[in-house]
């Protein structure tokens, strides 16, 4: 009897071994042919006082289809696979208005729109450009229920594209049937990002005090907000939003550092840098900035001037402010501004609008500082107050559509009224950073850091205190200011966050359910076949015979 046993482990060994191959096979065939493989970029999901929005998942493991998917197709299982080229945003806007079953989105975004693209922009980008922002603005105020990703047009994905337009067309999309693309995400659910962080950078110039002067000197602020958000948080890089607002003050406090190391032409005011977070959320970082001054500091303060969104404008910018025009220091700035543009032939203008104080929105920086006794304006290329979540840094927010010419200009406008204001020269045409002179304006300088803004996503609940970025926007203020502080404050829980914000896209060509049929059929016979000639080899073909003969009943071995 232990000699049988024995002799029956080679025979289970050998079936055990091709049961496994056979598994292995199985597993293999629909997975087979790995068509591509593409990063991208999940939608923000995000809640603001527990109401959802954006994506809600992450996950993906279904087939692919086109816009050109048949009548009575399926999509609760598929991926719409929607290029920007081809982007129907009635139809997405009702799709997403219906809350019809679908699987996922993919968009795919033109190259122009991918900061390490080295295309120029056209007449062309700039409606794909607008069609972006629209989607954008959709998307995030939309609670959607399945995974959403964007990726960037390449010649592997449009060929994929192409086949399963073509599969489409002809009446066979993708299915478990009949075969396809399957795009895959393999990831763990999102999680909340717990205690997002908010930190402001400030630096000072101070000013040249008169022998025997009691009194502290008055003091102007330059103010800009770093952080973004955009659809897509590891795309949102906001090169003018407010990436030029951002660039423009740290060359401004290149500038003014060049005349304040020299006791001379020490001006006898003190200047203020912010670079301050939390920007599209109410301007949240700033208000905990100011609300960090003594009141010694606020009351020094003459006025602030907020940089937002400077690198994209027609020789037109607008001064924001929420103080009556007439107020002494809103009309000495604009006249200053106003005055310097005419003669670099920007029109400067100027528009008032009153704080809501029941309405705990803020649309513009300044209103921060109006609310704290402060008196502030926002200069901007952008005319009218800004909705939330808008020009924050969003996806067609990119370097190829920001004018490098327009961010030397302003930084060259609010310098030079700055200093003739400082320097007593309001009115007089003297150009104290004249392009040839030791204190012009560096285009390389603005063009480096606009690089380096491009390609630097700055979604402040995803930027840890000690993120290189921020330290590098700390060593660089320090660079030119004194006394810089670097100060990390918590974000109000209205807002909750969660991670999975980028991904790596599995593109499968998959065989159709009869195929893989077939094959079992195949790989079945070749079992049965396999297994009776190891039986026959080892065992004889009365053993094999055994294996099929019914066993005798209970009552045939009783008697």
């Amino acid at each position: 009897m232990a000699a049988k046993k024995h002799g029956d482990r080679p025979v289970l060994e050998s079936v055990y071994s091709v049961i496994a191959l056979v598994f292995v096979l199985v597993a293999c065939a629909e997975l087979c042919g790995a068509a591509t493989v593409v990063d991208v970029y999940r939608l923000i999901q995000y809640d603001i006082s527990g109401v959802p929005f954006g994506s809600r998942l992450a996950g993906l493991n279904h087939h692919a289809l086109s816009l050109h998917f048949p009548p009575g197709a399926d999509l609760s299982r598929a991926v719409l696979v929607i290029p920007v080229r081809d982007l129907n945003l009635s139809y997405v806007k009702d799709y997403l208005s219906e809350r019809q079953p679908l699987g996922g989105l993919l968009f795919l975004l033109p190259q122009i729109f991918n900061f390490e693209s080295k295309e120029s922009s056209g007449d062309g980008e700039e409606l794909f450009k607008n069609i972006v922002m629209e989607l954008e603005q959709l998307l995030i105020h939309t609670n959607i229920p399945y995974p959403v990703y964007f990726a960037f047009e390449n010649d592997d994905i449009n060929t994929v594209l192409a086949d399963i337009k073509r599969n489409d067309v002809s009446g066979q999309p993708a299915t478990a049937t009949t075969g396809g693309y399957k795009l895959v995400v393999s990831t763990t659910e999102p999680k909340k990002v717990a205690s997002p962080v908010m930190s402001n950078i400030q630096g000072w110039l101070p000013g040249l005090k008169a022998d025997g002067d009691p009194n502290q000197l008055p003091t102007i602020a330059i103010v800009a907000s770093y952080d973004t958000f955009g659809a897509a948080p590891a795309l949102s890089v906001g090169t003018d939003s407010n990436g030029s607002g951002v660039v423009a003050l740290l060359e401004i406090a290149r500038l003014f550092s060049l005349l304040y190391s020299n006791p001379k032409t020490r001006g006898r005011y003190n200047l203020l840098f912010g670079l301050t977070s939390g920007g599209p959320y109410n301007y949240n970082g700033t208000h905990k900035w100011l609300r960090s001054f003594d009141q010694r500091l606020r009351e020094t303060i003459d006025y602030a001037i907020c940089l937002n969104s400077i690198g994209s404008w027609n020789n037109e910018l607008w001064i924001h402010v929420s103080k009556p025009p007439e107020n002494a220091y809103i009309k000495q700035a604009f006249e200053g501004l106003s005055n310097v543009g005419e003669e670099l032939g920007i029109k400067v203008g100027l528009k008032h609008k009153k704080i809501n104080i029941s309405n705990s929105r803020v649309a513009w920086e300044h209103e921060q500082f109006s609310r704290h006794r402060i008196t502030a304006a926002t200069l901007s290329e952008i005319s009218t107050a800004p909705g939330l979540f808008e020009n924050t840094g969003s996806l067609a927010d990119s370097r190829n559509f920001v004018n490098e010419d327009a961010v030397i200009k302003s930084v060259k406008l609010i310098a030079e009224s700055l200093a003739r204001h400082i320097y007593g020269h309001r009115g007089k045409n003297i150009q104290i950073f004249a392009d040839e002179g030791s204190l012009a304006v560096n285009p390389s300088y603005i063009r480096s850091w606009l690089d380096l803004l491009s390609r630097t996503a700055r979604v402040a609940p995803f930027l840890s205190k000690n993120d290189p970025f921020v330290m590098a926007l700390k060593k660089e203020l320090e660079e030119h200011t004194e006394e810089v502080i670097l100060q990390n404050e918590v974000l109000d829980g209205i807002f909750t966050f969660y991670d999975s914000t980028k991904a790596t896209l599995n593109i499968y060509q998959v065989a159709s359910v009869t195929f893989d049929l077939l094959l079992l059929l195949v790989l079945g016979s070749y079992l049965i076949v396999l297994f009776s000639f190891l039986v026959i080899t080892t065992r004889g073909l009365d053993d094999l015979i055994s294996l099929f003969r019914r066993p005798p009943s209970r009552k045939v071995k009783t008697a």
